[in-house]
This record gives C-alpha cells, structure tokens and sequence, in this order.
C-alpha cells in the first residue's frame, strides 16, 4: 500500500514566511499562486512599502542590464514603478527595450553619463502613473502646460479623490526651459505636495496607462511620475519629505534690467542693466568687471556664474482666476562685453531685478550640514530615499567625497538610496525641511543649480502592532 503525506500542510506559516521572504522577486511572484495560504503569507511580507536600487559600471549593456536587475530583483517586491538612469555610452533606445518592465509598473530612462542606477518601488496605498507634458507638431514651439496640470489633477482625483498628489518625481528635456513650466506646477500645486527631478535629461518612458504613451504628431518635453492617495486601499501613511543642500552664494549689488533682447535660436537673454537707485546704464562687460572686483578673495577656482532675477509674473491655470506670483529664476552667466550682458534662458523683463551668485563649495558644505540637520529632525520610519546632485558638485567640488549622500546615509543607514547627478536640480516642498536656503524669503525657488536635492520616503503604519 502506497502512502502519500503532504507534508507541506504540517508546516507553520511562520516558517513558510522564513522561506519566501528569502526568494527572489520573480520567484516571489509565483509563490503568491501557490495556495490561498501563501498568497496571504506573501501579502504580510509585502505589507510595508519597500525601494530597490542597484548600479553597474559594465561597459557591456546586457550585462550592466543584467547585473541590477539580479541585484534589485534579489529580494521580495512587486514594483509599481521603475526608473532607470543610462550611461550615454548606451543607446537610450535599446536600454529602454532591456529595462522596459513586462509588469504594470510604470518605467522612466534617462540618459546619464556612465553606468546604470536602476530603482524599482513598491508604494501600497499609493497609485503611480507617468504623465507627459506634451508637445503638438502644428505649434512646435509651445509646449501645453494647462493640460500637463489638468492631466496630473485629473489622474489624481480619479485615483485618490481629491487633486493634490503626495509627491512628483519629474525629468526635464535639455532643449526645453523648464522655468515656466515648473512655475507653473507650483502655482497650481498645494505646498505639502513635493516635487523633485533633474531639469534635463534625454529619457524615454513607458505608462501603464496606453493612452498616456505618446507617438506620431505629438511628443513630450517632459515627463512626471505622479504618486497619488489610493482611496481604496490603505497600507498606511506614505509621505515625502525634501531637503535641500544650496551650492551658490550671493555677490554685489542687486540690479535692474533696463533693455532686454531675446535671442530665440539659442534660448538666450542679452540685457543692459542699472544698479538700484543709480541711473547710469552699465554695459555686460562694466556688470562684471565690478562682479569679478567683489570676487577677488573667493576661494574657489573660476567658479561659474549666475544671475537670480526676481520675476513678478500672473498665473491662472484655465479659467481660474489670475493670480501674481513672485519667483526667483537663475540665469548661468555666459559672457559680457561692451554691448550687453548674455546669459541663459528668456522670460527676463524690462524692470527685473537681478543679483549675481556663484557656485560656492564652503556655503555648499555648510548647506550640506543643514540638510543633514533638517533629515534628522523627521521622526519617521524612513524606507527609501533619492538624491539629485548637480554635476558640478562631488569630489572635486569639494575636495573630498561622499559630501552630497552623507545626510541620507547618516541619517537612515540600511535605506536603501539611489542618486545621479544632474544638470539643473528640481527641488520643491514644505520650507520646514528646505529651511532658509531660499535666496528671497518672499520669492518662491524650485529650480536649482549647484545643489543638492534629498527625497526621504517614510511610512506611518496603519496600525501601531503593524
């Protein structure tokens, strides 16, 4: 007589849990099918919100692709989104069909310099999709704003029932200005919402929404992952916390614009300009001349150059009502002669005030140290976090290393934590953890150059036994 005992029915689900949450994530996946009893035990591993990151420095793209999927895929987790960023030694186009997830996960490329850093997270209690700013062939040169807001509003209500998401991760296209459309997001934005990214990076994307993956006529100048409640599902509380580490001090006077010309080919502002409260017109060469004199003791090497302009401009968003907002943009400096100042960027005025900074590495160590002050300050349980650093900073910005991750490793070690460096920082959120690195306290500033720019992701259970 043949005898046949299941012995899998005398096993505990704590020991069950011992052995899944050991699996990697795509074996994971298929121990949920296995019986109703390890679906349960698989949900309780993946009860809390969980982020995986990896890097390769590979030459080889399917072995760099390789070696951080084995890696971030090492351990349990069933990713609602996924970012990866492509050394440009890399085809973008092939690294997005490698990366590209077969999950509903919403995935993001960007082109970086070398390497891969590829994030995977696991958000329960929130919903995420990847919202274009979109770009129509018949008016090329105007990107739509009002509808990139109304989208991320739309989506936001659909899911959570209200219009303002947790938080925004967003990655600009170089050949836009992405100033007016980041002012935009902050006019139409409640401040507890955050918003981080890089301002310009060659990137492709793909949504688990269909409609939202663009093709043909249109094309998009941006793209933002969008993380919104989950009103039907509550894990407990996920929330976003932003810190900034500031790179650039002011020097002089502050001036006045008095002409201003737009040079649209190569998005650049030639102007003229008046110190405050004097009525002699200075030419680009005499602005800094007296710059270069107020500069003379700085410590740092050809430190680059910029103007912050403070802009008073009217917002509405639709058929909302205007409203005047007051912004600090900054400007990088590209040259002066005896004609005009020229510098980066348009949406400069006639009447604008302005006032020169430069990239400082002894304000950006003290800065470094109140971001790392203000990350201590959250009691939260913290699981994740991402840093977006200016490429001008690192080792020799500051002489040594590990400067712009050291207020998240400090702080949370064990979180996992991914970062690239950037060429022009997004940063944006509750001035309690910003503090007063604002050039204007009166001035709202969400874009930043020489900075680094901390998102610390922490979870409030829903139960405090959980």
């Amino acid at each position: 007589m043949l005898v046949v005992v299941n012995y899998v029915a005398y096993v505990t689900e704590n020991s069950i849990q011992n052995i899944l949450e050991r699996l990697p994530a795509t074996w994971f996946a298929s121990a949920t099918c296995v019986s109703k009893q390890w679906n349960r035990v698989c949900n309780r591993i993946l009860s809390r919100p969980k982020l995986a990151s990896a890097l390769s420095l590979n030459p080889s793209l399917d072995i760099a692709v390789k070696e951080v999927f084995d890696k971030a895929l090492s351990e349990p987790i069933r990713p609602h989104f996924a970012i990866a960023n492509i050394g440009s030694g890399f085809s973008l186009i092939d690294a997005f069909r490698l990366v590209k997830p077969d999950s509903e996960a919403d995935s993001y490329v960007e082109a970086i310099d070398t390497g891969i850093v590829f994030t995977l997270g696991y958000v329960p209690g929130l919903k995420v999709d990847a919202i274009p700013l979109l770009r129509t062939a018949k008016e090329p040169q105007v990107a739509m704003p009002d509808k990139f807001v109304r989208d991320i509003k739309d989506y936001t209500a659909s899911v959570s029932g209200c219009t303002s998401p947790v938080g925004i991760i967003m990655f600009g296209d170089p050949r836009v200005d992405m100033k007016p459309i980041i002012d935009v997001l902050d006019y139409a934005m409640p401040e507890e919402t955050v918003i981080v990214g890089d301002e310009r990076g060659h990137f492709l994307y793909r949504s688990g929404n269909e409609t939202r993956n663009v093709s043909g006529s249109t094309k998009s100048d941006a793209i933002a992952l969008i993380f919104a409640r989950d009103k039907d599902k509550s894990s407990g509380d996920i929330q976003f916390h932003v810190a900034l580490s500031n790179g650039v001090s002011a020097v002089g006077p502050i001036y006045k614009a008095v002409s201003v010309r737009v040079n649209k080919p190569d998005c650049t502002t030639w102007l003229t300009a008046k110190r405050e409260g004097d009525m002699d017109i200075l030419d680009g060469q005499r602005i800094l001349d007296d710059i270069y004199d107020e500069m003379e003791n700085h410590t740092d090497e050809s430190p680059d150059l910029y103007i912050g302009v403070t802009k008073r401009r009217k917002y509405c968003i639709e058929s909302e009502k205007t409203r005047l907002i007051t912004s600090l943009a900054l400007h990088g400096v590209i040259e002066g002669n005896e004609e005009c100042l020229y510098v980066n960027g348009v949406n400069i005025k006639t009447g604008d005030y302005f006032q020169f900074y430069h990239s400082d590495s002894n304000f950006a160590l003290s800065s470094s140290s109140d971001a790392y002050v203000n990350l201590k300050s959250l009691k939260k349980e913290v699981f994740g976090g991402l840093i977006f650093a200016c490429c001008g900073r690192g080792e020799s910005f500051f002489g040594r290393c590990n400067v712009d991750s050291y207020p998240l490793l400090e702080n949370f070690p064990g979180v996992p934590l991914a970062g690239i460096f950037c060429c022009g920082e997004i940063g944006r959120g509750p001035s309690s953890l910003i503090g007063e690195s604002n050039k204007e306290k009166s001035a709202r500033y969400c874009m930043h150059v020489y900075s680094t720019v901390y998102l610390a992701m922490s979870h409030t259970s829903a139960c405090p036994e959980c």
